[in-house]
């Protein structure tokens, strides 16, 4: 699977001809983040392959976010946690999963 934007290789989705990762621009999609935004933290894009790349990733979506989670648990397996390895992607991780399913009031995030 890839598309004008997305590429695959060593096993993961990038933006064509970059070395940054679909994962990043996801997360900061899933913050809330404009393509604008997205564009200002990576200067290095054009505003067109942010843009392509969350297209990319809307017309995936179930793909990438299995992806992302098995992504996630391969990392979190190498034994030391995603939160002490690296603390930054944690918490993007986090604010990304809690704005795709807000706790109900009687739950509590720990």
């Amino acid at each position: 699977m890839h598309g004008e934007y997305i590429e695959q290789r060593n096993g993961g989705y990038y933006l064509a001809g970059t070395r940054i990762s679909l994962d990043s621009v996801v997360y900061l999609f899933h913050e809330g983040q404009s393509p604008d935004a997205i564009q200002g933290d990576f200067p290095s894009l054009k505003r067109a392959q942010v843009c392509g790349a969350i297209a990319f990733y809307l017309d995936h979506q179930a793909e990438i976010d299995r992806y992302l989670e098995e992504t996630e648990r391969k990392f979190e397996g190498c034994g030391i946690p995603m939160s002490q390895a690296n603390p930054s992607l944690w918490e993007r991780i986090q604010k990304a999963r809690a704005a795709v399913s807000p706790a109900k009031p009687d739950e509590s995030r720990a």
